[in-house]
């Protein structure tokens, strides 16, 4: 008589076997470089173009990144380039979702003919290539002063942001019962009432997932500040690139370093919302 197989346990056949095989190849694949930073930002200069596993760890390119001195002998100011980084997000992503909450309410409960190709286009802004449009912008930032500023950069990054914004949370509004909004309705709120009183806590899992996902597409974003900030604004992106060849120098290590420390604050930030955002993009944004 076959053993019969314990709940939440699965018969393990050459077929299954494989299939995890493959799934642990792919993932070592795929960490494979992340690890190979890792290590690179841990190399002296001497041994950043040795490809030997074995060498002496040192914690001096995170210092040489986030220090005075590392600024001084590399002409990159990390350190400020890690704070512009912070507003520019920051701020794009409360602009779209100061501007985006409401856009999205709205296109949720209020559907007319071409609604729906119309949100399409405003999607579609974003998978334009920023090179389409980065010539106009510069003349036009140079003429109103807003090249090589924080504001500049919010008001260009938010351009990226809002359509995602807008996009994840219409389809949360949609789902919403309209029911709670008429009831809330005979019980005398106003329309601004029932939208800031009803319908918005009810969409506070969305809301963290666009935002989490708006904050990173802005964290990332490469071709805007390149062209459109010179020093005073650079961000990170910018910042490591200049390790790459900037001043005559080549700084692998630093590079990997730099690399490491930017990716740590949007990774934060997922880990502290990480269960809004599990619950807003298996509801939301996959259906989205």
């Amino acid at each position: 008589m076959a053993a019969e197989l314990m709940p939440g346990r699965r018969r393990l056949t050459t077929g299954s076997v494989l299939a995890d095989l493959g799934i642990l190849a792919w993932f070592a694949f795929s960490l494979f470089p992340i690890a190979w930073m890792v290590l690179l930002s841990l190399k002296s200069r001497a041994e950043q173009t040795t490809t030997y596993f074995q060498f002496s760890p040192t914690w001096a390119n995170y210092h040489t990144v986030l220090s005075h001195e590392g600024a001084a002998v590399t002409s990159v100011d990390y350190r400020s380039a890690l704070v512009n980084t912070l507003i520019n997000s920051g701020g794009a992503v409360l602009v779209s979702l100061l501007i985006g909450i409401p856009a999205a309410y709205a296109a949720g409960r209020w559907r007319f003919r071409g609604s729906d190709n119309l949100m399409f286009t405003m999607l579609s802004f974003r998978f334009a290539p920023e090179l389409m449009v980065v010539v106009p912008l510069f003349v036009i930032y140079n003429q109103l002063g807003l090249f090589d500023t924080n504001a500049g950069q919010i008001w260009v990054l938010q351009l990226v942001t809002m359509p995602l914004v807008v996009w994840i949370l219409r389809s949360y509004f949609q789902d919403l019962p309209e029911d709670l909004e008429h009831a809330a309705l005979l019980d005398g709120y106003s329309r601004l009432r029932t939208f800031l009183m009803v319908a918005l806590p009810m969409v506070r899992p969305g809301i963290a997932a666009a935002a989490l996902l708006a904050f990173v597409f802005a964290w990332n974003n490469y071709v805007f500040p390149l062209i459109l900030t010179d020093s005073d604004a650079a961000t990170v992106t910018v910042a490591i690139s200049k390790y790459l060849g900037g001043g005559g120098q080549a700084y692998y290590n630093l590079t990997a370093a730099a690399a490491i420390i930017g990716v740590l604050p949007p990774l934060a930030l997922a880990l502290t919302i990480q269960r809004y955002l599990v619950r807003g993009l298996s509801f939301g944004a996959v259906k989205a």
